[in-house]
């Protein structure tokens, strides 16, 4: 009787393998999405400085009772200037908006806002980035939809579009709301 060489096994083998995990990784809901630990916690401490004379916020207006939004922003981001008309939008409506300037220069944190508009209640600088890894944000933009009592209901990473808008932000803002 022959004997079938490992060698011979071992390609086919590695290819169905290999299929195997492609196939897996097709079947998830979101391959882009990326896990918080905080969604059903409270939020993490609030850890801002002044941007100019703009109102700042602190952790006392994470537990108000209201539902907000916290933005991580930077001027230097691409992707949160082409968010920034879908905040703007939110914030029209009423939703409040808190945001955490990241990493960046404030001259350019202001002239970004005066270019594009305001929508943030309050706003701080977070220029060490410290606030930033203690909400375990990967970049900017990166928001959090925020219940009344301050428990994290939705860390939403990436621009926020008008899909995502609909999908995803809007659903957490009601969420937040009945909670």
């Amino acid at each position: 009787m022959a004997r079938i060489s490992p060698l011979i096994i071992a390609p086919p083998a590695l290819f169905a393998g290999l299929a195997a995990l492609f196939i897996w990784g097709m079947g998830r809901d979101d391959p882009d999405a990326l896990p918080s630990t905080f969604e059903g916690r409270a939020a993490p401490a609030v850890a801002v400085i002044p941007l100019a004379d703009l109102p700042i916020f602190d952790d006392g207006d994470l537990t108000d009772g209201g539902v907000k939004i916290v933005n991580f922003w930077a001027s230097w981001c691409a992707p949160c200037r082409a968010e920034h008309p879908n905040l703007e939008k939110l914030a029209g409506e009423g939703v409040t908006i808190y945001g955490v300037n990241y990493k960046d220069k404030p001259a350019a944190a202001l002239r970004f806002l005066e270019d594009l508009g305001n929508p943030f209640a309050a706003a701080g600088a977070d220029e060490s980035g410290r606030m930033g890894i203690d909400w375990g944000i990967y970049g900017v933009p990166e928001t959090f939809v925020i219940d009344g009592k301050g428990k994290v209901i939705l860390r939403f990473a990436g621009p926020i579009t008008e899909r995502s808008l609909q999908a995803d932000i809007r659903p957490a803002l009601e969420k937040a709301a009945a909670e």
